[in-house]
């Protein structure tokens, strides 16, 4: 019986030993034994699937993955210590000296880091598009352009692109698409379904969803994944099993908690919609959003994130933070508690002004991560430290 992946990511569990465990246990060692020189050598050599080392193979990673697949619609997958590692092991896996990469101009900020402080050591170049001007993407791919990297919402300006549009442009070219769905999550949006070759996610943020442990996952076509998987096993960016076991259990939640963040999300839209302090709010299933009809077709709900552009600027930020009395003031997102940052000053300080207008990052923005609390009790802090600041 096929099942929805919703439920796959409840019932898929690492096959029972012989306690007969209903819930899966936790394997926490770091290499597995063979009942002969003949397994052994057979194993390393790749004619049988066991378990050899937890640096790249581990039943409760393996578990995870399993459910991020079924989750995402995806053939394979790996998972990493964290969201970067993720990243950087996608660009280093298909990326080579003299090699181009094709990005969204918005993106995080340790994203950016790499991209423009590292990626010349390596003789990579890169270009950015804005996403507001689609009609220049192509113009900006070269006949050494390997990878289109987006993030789409974007961090933190939530900014969308046609997923659609740009799998049919990736696929024109022949490049490899990835696309950091971190944002949405695999419950509102499967960029798979659109022609994204790769997926990846800071398991830290939704996945986790209570702000416990770091993780990274990637997944999709399995030919890459196999040559992710061979960069990765000999670079050591691992996720450790007590993380996956984690990140395993908190996606049997996902669908459910998903749904009550975007509850509390449209509610807080609809309370801070035409405030007099605000220049400007922005939420992707708001109408005043400039990509609402794209964000309408590809995702299921707009997602937990809002943003919006304090009147004042950073001196009005700086006093909306500060009088704060329960949303909790931290560089982190995605946790059952809802969270304020401000990204020019933390996140994304290291951008320049002309970087930081490029992408939509005022000295007055405020990103809101949506929690589970009680929605009446989000609205009730925020609106006093708008009066306030």
């Amino acid at each position: 019986m096929k099942k929805h992946p919703n439920t796959q990511a409840v019932r898929i569990q690492t096959p029972r030993t012989s306690e007969k465990e209903h819930s899966t246990p936790l394997f926490l060692t770091s290499s597995f034994q063979f009942d002969s020189a003949e397994e052994m050598a057979a194993t390393f050599a790749g004619e049988l699937d066991n378990n050899i080392y937890t640096r790249f193979e581990n039943p409760n990673v393996q578990e995870f993955i399993d459910k991020m697949c079924a989750l995402e619609g995806t053939e394979a997958g790996f998972a990493t210590a964290s969201g970067m590692s993720a990243i950087f092991g996608c660009f280093m896996t298909f990326l080579s000296a003299g090699d181009h990469l094709l990005s969204c101009r918005s993106v995080f900020g340790s994203t950016h880091t790499i991209i423009t402080k590292y990626f010349h050591r390596w003789n990579i170049d890169y270009s950015y598009a804005d996403l507001d001007d689609t009609d220049s993407w192509e113009s900006l791919i070269k006949p050494n352009t390997k990878m289109i990297f987006i993030e789409t919402p974007t961090n933190p300006g939530l900014d969308i692109i046609d997923l659609e549009w740009l799998g049919k442009l990736a696929k024109k070219y022949k490049v490899i698409l990835v696309v950091d769905n971190c944002f949405a999550t695999p419950i509102l949006q499967k960029p798979a379904a659109y022609g994204a070759d790769l997926i990846l996610h800071s398991a830290t943020k939704w996945i986790d969803g209570q702000g416990r442990v770091l993780g990274g996952v990637v997944v999709g076509k399995k030919e890459l994944i196999d040559e992710l998987f061979a960069f990765c096993k000999n670079t050591g960016p691992s996720i450790s099993p007590f993380n996956a076991w984690l990140l395993s259990k908190s996606l049997e939640t996902l669908d459910v908690r998903i749904q009550r963040h975007c509850d509390n999300a449209e509610e807080l839209v609809k309370a801070l919609d035409g405030h007099p302090k605000l220049n400007s709010i922005k939420y992707p299933f708001h109408p005043s959003h400039p990509m609402y009809e794209t964000a309408k077709k590809q995702m299921k709900r707009g997602g937990a994130l809002v943003t919006f552009d304090l009147k004042g600027g950073l001196k009005s930020g700086k006093k909306f933070l500060n009088a704060l009395q329960m949303l909790t003031l931290t560089s982190n997102l995605g946790d059952t508690r809802s969270i304020a940052s401000h990204p020019a000053s933390t996140t994304h300080a290291k951008l320049t002004d002309e970087e930081k207008t490029g992408v939509g990052i005022t000295p007055g923005l405020i990103r809101i991560s949506v929690g589970l609390e009680n929605i009446e009790d989000i609205k009730a802090d925020i609106l006093q430290a708008l009066e306030k600041s």
